[in-house]
């Protein structure tokens, strides 16, 4: 471990099936990340908070009165229950990467506040996202302790057994901790995530902005079960990458040794932006797991069922709600990114 390495004792990441207290959402409001599409953001988010309001609380971020107002009139026209408001501005929507990380520490919740630099310095408008641990942490009552390494929340995944995975691409990319090393990295998301192995896959999807985030491509279902998405079209740009995700998910072994259940996961079919052409990241691996439901992303396409009818055989216990996200992924995002559970 180089002199370099941060370190700052967190705690026990719980897996995002575990009981939460609440789930943060900040209302959607850019019309760059949603070009001629904002209404139909604004949709999704209403009946994805209505879902989640089901089992639990959404604090809702909200810059100001007017914002406020156009949410309320959305979650009006859906079933919402407990959806509680906070005059937070965010310069943007993506809480599962710009909001804290909350773990257990004993008795104790914590909310780690790792550095955002807009997915490697991309987005210089969104910067001061960063700042939004700050006061999330002030409302709901948490220490929080800043971890002085950029780490999205979107670029891991844990199965709350010490287990994470991560993606070489984003982690090991040099635009994010260019003086880290690997075994930095494990170093400091074995302090912090109580991570113990951290376990690595290659790439993730074609069209990511983030440089691989894992939840588009592989997630925990199970402390012992993983749920990976691969493509059918050999032509794919996803084909390979994927395929060799899978042949390192057969390979990788737990703490204790044992090895993973993989279930297999169609990705939909290639979706275009409105907005120049290019390809987006859809997949339907970006749902969000809550106390009441699995909400989960789908397209409008002959796919959506058979990915719905995977994830209903992984969660037995939970409600399949699919959302419809085609317009949503013009912000280069879907479900699970747009949201951070407070566990319980």
């Amino acid at each position: 471990m180089t002199d370099a390495v941060p370190v700052v004792r967190g705690g026990r990441w719980p897996a995002e099936w575990e009981p939460h207290e609440a789930t943060i959402m900040a209302w959607p409001h850019d019309p760059t990340t949603w070009p001629d599409c904002l209404d139909d953001a604004e949709v999704a988010f209403a009946q994805l908070a209505a879902a989640i309001s089901q089992g639990e609380t959404v604090h809702l971020l909200v810059g100001d009165e007017a914002m406020k107002a156009r949410a309320s009139k959305r979650l009006e026209a859906t079933n919402a229950k407990d959806v509680v408001f906070h005059a937070i501005a965010t310069a943007d929507a993506w809480l599962r990467d710009t909001g804290p990380v909350i773990v257990h520490d004993g008795n104790e919740r914590v909310a780690l506040d790792f550095r955002f630099n807009a997915w490697g310095e991309k987005y210089e408008e969104l910067l001061v996202d960063d700042g939004l641990p700050v006061p999330l942490a002030k409302m709901l009552g948490l220490e929080r302790r800043r971890v002085p390494i950029v780490l999205e929340g979107g670029s891991i995944e844990g199965n709350g057994e010490g287990v994470l995975l991560t993606t070489e691409q984003c982690l090991l990319n040099p635009n994010r901790n260019p003086e880290l090393t690997r075994e930095d990295l494990e170093a400091v998301l074995n302090e912090a995530l109580g991570a113990s192995p951290v376990l690595w896959l290659q790439d993730g999807i074609a069209g990511d902005d983030t440089d691989g985030h894992v939840d588009d491509i592989t997630r925990f279902v199970g402390p012992r079960n993983i749920l990976t998405a691969l493509p059918e079209d050999p032509q794919d740009p996803d084909f390979e990458p994927l395929f060799e995700n899978l042949r390192r998910l057969k390979d990788m072994r737990n703490a204790q040794g044992g090895s993973f259940a993989i279930v297999r996961i169609p990705m939909p079919e290639p979706i275009a932006s409105i907005n120049g052409g290019h390809r987006l990241p859809a997949s339907y691996m970006n749902f969000y797991i809550c106390n009441a439901a699995v909400c989960v992303p789908v397209f409008g396409q002959p796919r959506d069922e058979e990915a719905l009818r995977v994830v209903a055989r992984c969660f037995r216990d939970r409600k399949i709600v699919p959302i419809r996200c085609e317009r949503v992924v013009e912000g280069m995002g879907a479900l699970h990114c747009v949201t951070q559970q407070v566990p319980a």
